[in-house]
């Protein structure tokens, strides 16, 4: 039996916890994905924002985000069997209708919706509805355990292991690719950290954009960060994980009794060659708990700037 949580969250459906006890958990962390190519488009599908979005994919873009690397990582992802997959956002890229219709076909063969959950990112919702319509086509790739009905934060339960989806993605004015966590997605987030945090669980926190004041950005930061880091510092959590940079990295935030890893993934589409970003990667964490004490193992795989084989990059302990 799945420990209970305590009457107030709301028990979306059953099917999404993983009720069987797990000893240790693993699990995957991918990002950014950037289905690609872009499908044909009218110039009816060009107004406002994408028009800008259509021309950054045409001149840069284009060359940087690769099927084959995508696929070629995915496929080397799936071999470890991970017990779970976090996909932190940015599934599309202009969140045209067949873009976010793709996504979905590619969620349904990456796992089962019981085993894999997304947060979205800020390509998911470029333009007004353009989340809505995302919401309706991946389904259950974005439902869990939820408070008061909203669909954010929602929870996913695989044995000690608690996995929080929350939502950053906004629709913004061309150029900017900033994020949104408003005051109101925080407090659900704090009622869920303390009501997990009473019950044992290892918390980690999935959002699109990062939530550390080093990462922020006028032009594409996180309105909201300091909400967030303040909800953690005083609940606590066990681990961040986001995307949106298209950069492996690692920080710390204040946690409570301890710092937090907040942890970031190259985007999975990344070609090598690329100028700014680094190539296509993945993490792998492996979870347990040995009386008292959480351990967790992180391993990064992915490609090198140089040569053609996907590698462990890096192992390191976070706890």
């Amino acid at each position: 039996m799945t420990k209970s949580c305590g009457s107030t969250i709301e028990h979306f459906l059953g099917r999404f916890i993983l009720a069987q006890p797990l000893s240790m958990i693993t699990l995957a962390h991918i990002s950014d994905i950037h289905l690609s190519p872009l499908p044909e488009v009218a110039p009816r599908d060009l107004l406002g924002k994408r028009l800008t979005g259509y021309l950054n994919w045409k001149l840069k873009r284009h060359g940087e985000m690769n099927t084959e690397t995508l696929q070629r990582l995915v496929a080397h992802m799936r071999e470890q069997n991970a017990d779970f997959t976090a996909v932190t956002g940015d599934m599309t890229n202009l969140a045209l209708p067949f873009e976010v219709e793709r996504a979905g076909q590619w969620l349904r063969e990456l796992g089962s919706s019981e085993t894999t959950a997304v947060c979205p990112g800020n390509h998911d919702a470029y333009v007004p509805g353009a989340l809505e319509h995302a919401q309706r086509e991946w389904g259950d790739y974005l439902k869990g355990e939820t408070i008061e009905g909203q669909a954010f934060p929602f929870v996913r339960r695989v044995g000690d292991v608690a996995i929080i989806s929350c939502s950053s993605a906004v629709p913004t004015a061309p150029f900017l690719a900033v994020g949104k966590f408003d005051d109101m997605q925080a407090a659900r987030l704090s009622r869920l950290l303390k009501i997990l945090g009473d019950a044992g669980y290892f918390r980690v926190v999935m959002i699109h954009h990062p939530p550390v004041q080093a990462l922020q950005h006028p032009s594409f930061g996180l309105k909201g960060h300091r909400s967030f880091r303040r909800i953690i510092e005083q609940e606590g959590a066990e681990m961040v994980l986001h995307g949106h940079t298209h950069r492996s990295s690692i920080h710390h935030i204040p946690g409570k009794g301890h710092e937090v890893p907040v942890i970031g993934v190259a985007a999975a589409s990344a070609a090598q060659g690329g100028t700014l970003d680094d190539p296509a990667r993945y993490n792998l964490f492996r979870i347990e708990k040995a009386g008292e004490t959480w351990q967790c193992t992180m391993r990064e795989y992915g490609f090198q700037r140089i040569g053609t084989e996907i590698v462990m990059r890096m192992q390191m302990r976070i706890y």
